[in-house]
């Protein structure tokens, strides 16, 4: 037995059961132990940004990490923005990544690179397996650390002799810690602030907005008043019908200051204080009021259902009834071209149960919440890191990870065009995803930000790095190429009609639907 296959065999052991790649030469052992070990499925992507983007959403749905094999430093690099959006999502990912023989490293070929300061910034965990003998433990303990706390990224660099040297065995999978417990000091300080009469809001994210967490958070909001909130670009959110629904905090600074501005105690569960995305002139970072008071119930690595309880029972709220979000699907929008507030209409109808929508409507989709409330009960993910690129590729994850659910990704022209290879794995793979592109020429966030970051007066030049609309992107022909069946939709009544019957049929999908 090789050291690649006593990695395979560890990763499998330990709970890994998928693997997303774009191997180059100094993989080649490692491709070849994929083939000849049980257990681990192969899916392949085109480029190295759709393969992390994939191991996000799989992570996300599936609560457990998936394996990526990346070739040397320029492939980790190529993965690093969506590696920056699961690491801000507390995805569990166990990055795999060749480096050239360890004695060939100092000749300096052309692709040497400090792969270990590469992955740094996007790895909580990195190490370089030294020998054949330790990669099968080096890989249980990059497990081990993918699965610690709400879920980490782990970056194990493999040279290319340390998988064709001869090893021993497999390793058997590193415990993980629990997570940790609050102390009761925290749960009575907690506890005290919400008996205050004050205006008190619980800001969540994490796995305080899975449904069993929100339901101890409901009778908390039943037993004292207090308002329920998550940050604006949450991991993984069970919403719908049956659920407690919990408003979010907008991405425009003076909407969110709004919401905001009466709060007297926040009290952060798993979140952090919010803040604004972006710097402004004349406009603050935090977007709390002044003297608000800012208590933590736990933070993202901590047990939020045991805080929770224990919240529940300092409280006597045990038999307080929490709002249950009801069934109410919005009526459709006939008539019209498209906008925002027709798509997320048929959004909201539509939506089938247990549905998954994978999010990246940087602009459009901004105000699909309120339509969405009350749908079917579904998973809503988002783009928590802010570099897009991500909504194609974690909605093929997702799906993967979870084949018997429709995915729905709702996914912006400028962000698609980042990572459409996902479409051909999409095809490859037989995801059940149906894609809405919304195609309106241009990088429609950027617009308003050149307003809002006191930029005035643009010029054509100035225009033309903000729109994508010459030549004009026909992502039915990019759709197809990429063995995708793909509709235009130019009105209302017609996304209405093509958005149904996707959702109807099974594989993948794309909707253009022009703005």
């Amino acid at each position: 037995m090789n050291g690649a296959e006593s990695l395979v065999r560890t990763l499998v052991k330990s709970g890994v059961e998928v693997c997303f790649t774009n191997p180059g030469t100094s993989e080649m052992h490692f491709v070849a132990a994929l083939d000849y070990v049980d257990g681990m499925r192969c899916v392949l992507g085109l480029f190295e940004g759709v393969v992390t983007g994939m191991a996000d959403g799989y992570a996300r749905m599936a609560d457990k990490p998936a394996s990526t094999l990346l070739h040397l430093g320029p492939g980790l690099g190529n993965g690093v923005a969506n590696l920056h959006n699961a690491k801000k999502a507390f995805s569990p990912v166990v990055n795999i990544v060749g480096e050239h023989a360890t004695y060939h490293i100092e000749y300096d070929a052309p692709l040497t690179a400090d792969i270990e300061g590469i992955a740094r910034p996007v790895s909580d965990w990195v190490k370089t397996s030294r020998s054949a003998q330790d990669v099968a433990q080096d890989g249980a303990d990059a497990v081990a650390a993918a699965r610690t706390g709400a879920g980490q990224i782990a970056t194990l660099i493999l040279p290319a002799n340390t998988a064709w040297e001869e090893a021993i065995s497999e390793a058997a999978p590193t415990v993980v810690a629990p997570r940790s417990k609050v102390s009761d000091q925290t749960i009575r300080a907690v506890a005290a602030a919400l008996s205050s009469g004050e205006e008190t809001l619980i800001h969540m994210t994490g796995r305080a907005l899975r449904e069993d967490t929100l339901a101890l958070a409901g009778k908390i909001q039943a037993k004292t008043g207090c308002r329920l909130s998550c940050m604006t670009s949450n991991g993984r959110w069970q919403r719908g019908a049956g659920r407690v629904a919990v408003e979010r905090i907008q991405y425009p600074v003076d909407v969110a200051l709004k919401q905001l501005g009466s709060v007297k105690n926040i009290i952060l569960l798993g979140a952090k204080t919010p803040v604004a995305f972006f710097a402004y002139p004349n406009k603050p970072s935090v977007l709390i009021p002044d003297g608000c008071k800012v208590l933590e119930l736990a933070d993202i690595g901590e047990d939020h259902l045991a805080a929770l309880e224990a919240l529940v029972d300092e409280l006597d709220a045990h038999d307080a009834k929490p709002a249950l979000q009801a069934l109410n699907k919005p009526d459709l929008i006939i008539g019209g071209g498209i906008t925002p507030e027709s798509v997320a209409a048929a959004l909201g109808h539509y939506m089938p149960e247990n549905a998954i929508v994978a999010d990246e409507s940087v602009t459009t989709g901004r105000g699909f919440m309120p339509f969405t409330q009350g749908a079917a009960p579904h998973d809503w993910l988002a783009l928590t890191g802010g570099s897009i690129g991500l909504g194609l590729p974690y909605a093929t994850g997702a799906a993967i990870a979870c084949p018997d659910r429709k995915v729905i990704c709702t996914e912006g022209d400028g962000s698609g065009m980042y990572t459409l290879q996902a479409l051909w794995t999409q095809a490859r793979e037989g995801c059940d995803v149906v894609n809405v592109i919304f195609n309106n020429g241009a990088y429609a966030i950027l617009k308003g930000e050149l307003a809002n970051v006191g930029a005035r007066n643009p010029g054509r030049k100035a225009l033309d790095m903000l729109e994508i609309d010459r030549p004009t992107i026909d992502w039915c022909m990019l759709a197809n190429g990429m063995g995708v069946q793909a509709t235009r939709a130019t009105t209302a009544e017609e996304f209405n009609d093509q958005f149904a019957r996707a959702l109807s049929g099974e594989g993948p999908h794309l909707i253009e639907a022009m703005l």
